[in-house]
């Protein structure tokens, strides 16, 4: 390599920021299935406590789901998803509560409800049940893909939800980290 070539690319490395050092990042980055799901799992419920139970009310715009509303519905979507798999939903989580239910702590509680259920559903499961087909929503889909749906959703969500906190002035939690 020419000394051209060489200070070049010392001078890229030494300018480029860390985006990729281990101690950068979050937790369960990168770890597959499990790790990606812990993530999101933290956030939402970090983000979640972060809002102030005013906040829990506040919607965008006439129409669009409130912050509650957007968390129930994560919540219900984890929920009915997962039991396209076998789990049935739960008996005491009827549809009326995703506008009815807008307490800070109950929409918390659904939540990590929610998320532990699915925690443990995916963790049963063997690598044969995964590739169970099954039919979800009138089309036919694995097991596998039910839990990248879920997983899927609940992030575009967390998208969501960090656009409402931003916008009602609560800052995530991880944001400095």
């Amino acid at each position: 390599m020419n000394a051209r070539l060489a200070k070049l690319l010392l001078l890229i490395s030494l300018c480029t920021p860390r985006l990729f050092a281990q101690d950068n990042l979050p937790a369960g980055l990168f770890e597959g299935y499990n790790g990606e799901w812990r993530h999101v799992s933290e956030q939402l419920i970090a983000l979640a406590e972060a809002t102030p139970q005013e906040k829990f009310t506040w919607r965008p715009a006439a129409g669009v789901r409130s912050t509650s509303e957007v968390y129930m519905h994560i919540a219900y979507a984890n929920f009915l998803l997962l039991s396209q798999t076998g789990p049935k939903m739960p008996e005491d989580f009827k549809r009326e509560m995703l506008t009815s239910v807008t307490t800070k702590a109950d929409v918390i509680s659904w939540l990590k409800r929610s998320l532990e259920v699915v925690k443990a559903a995916h963790q049963a499961e063997t690598p044969q049940d995964f590739e169970r087909k099954v039919t979800v929503f009138g089309r036919s889909a694995t097991v596998d893909g039910v839990f990248l749906r879920i997983i899927v959703h609940d992030n575009e969500h967390m998208g969501q939800l960090i656009a409402y906190a931003r916008m009602t002035g609560v800052k995530p939690p991880w944001a400095d980290k």
